[in-house]
């Protein structure tokens, strides 16, 4: 029997899948879903719903049978489907005598530091006033092209889950959690009910791309589970199908697969650690050590730098083959950091001025990624 008695904020993800069907939205599915969202609120949980669906529901607004894949036909669908979705929303929280909220995301809120600060506590009186908030990403304005997009809504779920301190992230999908095979090819595939490290092994058993409707497969469940995790947030993957889902997992029925949470990393850890990187520093192998071992990073030890970025931007630090190792907040643009690679600190203030830090980062400005495991990964 698992045991949720620790959780007070639930993140729950809804799939394009659930919400559809052949006429168009399942508002009886919707309404299955917020009845559990409500009896969630009952028992004294603070509830977030993340939705996907306004670009199915445009889709069938305009009689499109296909799935659409040009952007600017999906950015029209999500247009026409968001006010729709949202509409079915509202009416089924007000039986509950409920009120939600609609909110617009794209990465940039989560990359900028001061809107992902401002957006915390946005969430945070939303919760206060007793309201649930409802979360999509802004699919008329997002694209993968300029970088905006969370390329799906279980990344943006655990990134939520992430930032509010949610304790548990669940999300329903079409299928009832994760399988050592694909289910619907190999009728000796077994449900893992509980995970407790994503690893290599773990993520093999994840297929390719989601549903002809949805854009999140498996790999991209377990990619939001390992983000809410890092927060010390566990996520269970289980069937919307199930019928009352939510209140049962709560209770502690072994519904879905459940995946441990990791170590818990702070807010700024997990900002670094979640935001879209702006280029790469390439370091030599002395100052890597260095770094393992909770050193700041001395311009000395830079081999070159890759792309374009700003003071205090993220970006990649790699070794000198061009692997990232670590995400850093850096004190210095692309430029300056290019004019004093390999050179002394105290050479600094003759190349650009005085006034500058003698040091790229400090440890408090670092956060380690997956291929560092084996060297003594922070966090």
């Amino acid at each position: 029997m698992r045991k949720f008695d620790h959780v007070k904020t639930v993140v729950v993800k809804v799939g394009t899948n659930l919400l559809t069907c052949s006429s168009g939205i399942d508002t009886a599915r919707i309404d299955s879903i917020v009845d559990q969202l409500s009896a969630l609120r009952d028992k004294g949980l603070q509830v977030l719903l993340v939705t996907s669906g306004a670009i199915g529901m445009g889709r069938r607004e305009l009689g499109i049978t296909e799935a659409v894949t040009k952007i600017e036909m999906r950015q029209a669908c999500a247009a026409i489907g968001q006010p729709i979705l949202m509409s079915s929303y509202r009416s089924s929280f007000a039986r509950h005598g409920i009120v939600c909220s609609q909110v617009l995301l794209t990465r940039d809120e989560m990359n900028n530091r001061r809107t992902y600060v401002n957006l915390r506590n946005s969430v945070n009186t939303l919760l206060e006033l007793g309201v649930v908030p409802v979360f999509n990403e802004n699919d008329v304005i997002s694209t993968r092209e300029i970088g905006t997009t969370f390329g799906d809504n279980d990344q943006m779920a655990a990134l939520i889950a992430s930032k509010i301190d949610a304790q548990l992230l669940i999300i329903l999908s079409d299928i009832p959690g994760l399988f050592t095979a694909d289910p619907r090819r190999d009728p000796g595939a077994r449900l893992l009910t509980t995970v407790g490290k994503i690893d290599r092994s773990v993520l093999a058993y994840a297929g390719g791309a989601g549903s002809r409707l949805g854009t999140g497969g498996m790999k991209s469940k377990l990619a939001a589970a390992q983000i809410a995790g890092r927060a010390g947030c566990g996520c269970i993957i289980a069937s919307g199908y199930e019928d009352n889902a939510l209140p049962r997992i709560l209770a502690g029925e072994e519904i879905g697969t459940w995946i441990v949470p990791e170590t818990h990393l702070s807010q700024r850890q997990r900002w670094i650690m979640n935001n879209t990187h702006k280029g790469s520093i390439l370091v030599d192998d002395g100052a890597k050590k260095a770094l393992l071992k909770h050193k700041s990073l001395l311009p000395k030890g830079v081999v070159r730098v890759e792309g374009i970025f700003d003071r205090g931007d993220v970006v990649h630090i790699s070794d000198k083959e061009g692997t990232p190792f670590a995400k850093a907040v850096v004190y210095y643009s692309s430029t300056q950091i290019a004019m004093v690679a390999g050179k002394d600190s105290r050479d600094l203030a003759g190349i650009l001025g005085e006034g500058y830090k003698d040091v790229l980062f400090r440890p408090d400005d670092i956060v380690f990624t997956e291929p560092a495991d084996t060297e003594g990964r922070e966090g």
